[in-house]
């Protein structure tokens, strides 16, 4: 399964970092991404990273201020998230990702099947 943290309050143009640690299995050969819910929205794609050459992708919304990253030796994905705005509040999750990490993949949250349990993100002040 899959373990996320470091979720929590923080006012506008804070950081964050989150962190997605497995449990049980080995994510290196894994395309992992990471998605958000907003409350009374549908859930979307946040950033992705690949399995081979650690190509990157990133949603608009997020360009610019948000960093995806693997440490395959400690088996967890990182999203760091600085200037953080109120329209990023969300439970965020991440998940292995089907598609081959790219805008298309981050489209696709249908395809997706395999959820960690999420970690709630606020910002406000």
């Amino acid at each position: 399964k899959f373990v996320e943290s470091g979720g929590g309050l923080v006012q506008p143009g804070g950081s964050l970092g989150l962190s997605c640690a497995a449990s049980g299995f080995t994510l290196g050969p894994l395309r992992i991404g990471w998605f958000r819910q907003a409350p009374g929205k549908g859930r979307e794609g946040v950033s992705c990273i690949s399995n081979s050459d650690g190509a990157t992708s990133y949603a608009d919304s997020v360009k610019g201020r948000f960093t995806i990253s693997r440490d395959n030796a400690r088996n967890t994905v990182y999203l760091q998230m600085n200037s953080l705005k109120p329209e990023d509040t969300a439970v965020y999750y991440c998940a292995v990702i089907p598609y081959p990490c790219s805008a298309y993949a981050l489209s696709m949250t249908g395809d997706v099947n395999f959820w960690g349990q999420g970690t709630q993100v606020t910002v406000s002040s």
